[in-house]
């Protein structure tokens, strides 16, 4: 659905171009064999998005995972209802069948191509090292695997967008789960985890859907190799897995994990606070919870879509009277310790 889109826009851009006149064109000559280089591009993106949903797609859906995954992941998710195709196709930009893909569609995808720099590449490794790395210190200053069996702490990692930090942390042997809730996720998500078994074997170009703020074209089509380190590095024995589904309704048994790591999380809920209550009820005594990032709440100002909004200094307060004890916390970092039971 990316080229479809990708390519009419392209169409209609040097359609444009070759409207403006010769003097003007003559002032950005290079434009035209840039678009070439853009569609290149954009049809390489095609090319590998349609191999990992080739590989991917039918394990999740019509394999021996479909029936765990469609048993937890909301079915309304995978098929639009009448009342919402219809809506679907007010705004849609590339109706098929009885589908619709919208504005929202297209930016899912492109968040998702820039996600495999972020998580998988190293180009993204500044990032990872600001946001991932002091969950991770963290992780193993509590459970100092010179003194336990890492294997014995069971950690989950909702929000886990492409998998990255999760396989960290199995990594480094703690028993560790994944969860996301997005296909746009979870389908790269089972690609990288389960198919790619060399460094850098894949190639994509990440921002070749960005036209506003390049410095240069060369920044649009910069090539991205993935993954920067092999998947398949995990010690042997360690549970690692990603599970797919809504957070507050799979993950329903009380006092079931040591730790709970969310980095860019807790803004995507309707209600945060109830977040706060399953994160609470389904730590262990004792357990800890790890957070980094920031309050930009994902459904604040969408028509029709509840958003409960709070304030840093509301939300600290909410997660002591929750029952944490707050060990460090800063605007993007908070280390809670749950010191009661429910």
């Amino acid at each position: 659905m990316n080229r479809v889109h990708m390519l009419k826009k392209l169409e209609r851009t040097k359609s444009y171009y070759e409207s403006i006149p010769d003097r003007q064109k003559a002032l950005a000559s290079e434009f035209s064999s840039y678009m070439e280089k853009v569609k290149a591009s954009v049809l390489h993106n095609n090319e590998l998005l349609n191999r990992i949903m080739k590989h991917s797609a039918p394990d999740i859906f019509n394999g021996e995972h479909s029936a765990d995954v469609l048993d937890t992941f909301d079915k309304s998710s995978l098929q639009l209802s009448n009342a919402k195709r219809k809506s679907a196709n007010a705004n849609a930009v590339t109706p098929i069948g009885p589908f619709a893909f919208t504005t929202s569609d297209m930016d899912k995808v492109r968040s998702t191509l820039k996600q495999f720099a972020r998580d998988w590449s190293n180009v993204g490794r500044a990032e990872r090292d600001v946001c991932y790395e002091p969950i991770i210190r963290d992780i193993c200053e509590l459970y100092d695997t010179s003194k336990i069996d890492p294997a014995t702490v069971r950690i989950l990692v909702p929000g886990a967008g492409l998998g990255r930090l999760a396989w960290e942390i199995a990594h480094r042997g703690y028993t560790c789960q994944g969860n996301e809730w997005s296909l746009h996720m979870l389908i790269p998500a089972y690609f990288i985890l389960n198919n790619c078994k060399t460094v850098n074997e894949h190639t994509i170009y990440p921002w070749v859907t960005q036209f506003c703020n390049n410095m240069s074209r060369e920044d649009q089509i910069a090539p991205v190799h993935f993954p920067d380190v092999s998947p398949a590095d995990i010690p042997p024995n360690v549970p690692f897995s990603m599970a797919a589904g809504d957070f507050v309704e799979i993950y329903t048994e009380p006092n079931s994990w040591d730790c709970v790591a969310t980095v860019f999380f807790i803004d995507t809920a309707h209600n945060v606070l109830t977040y706060l209550e399953t994160i609470w009820r389904i730590l262990k005594p004792g357990g800890y919870w790890i957070n980094f990032g920031p309050l930009l709440y994902h459904f604040s100002d969408i028509p029709g879509e509840d958003s409960l909004e709070l304030s840093y200094e509301e939300l600290r307060l909410a997660i002591q009277r929750i029952g944490f004890t707050t060990i460090v916390c800063s605007l993007f970092l908070l280390l809670g310790q749950a010191t009661a039971t429910c």
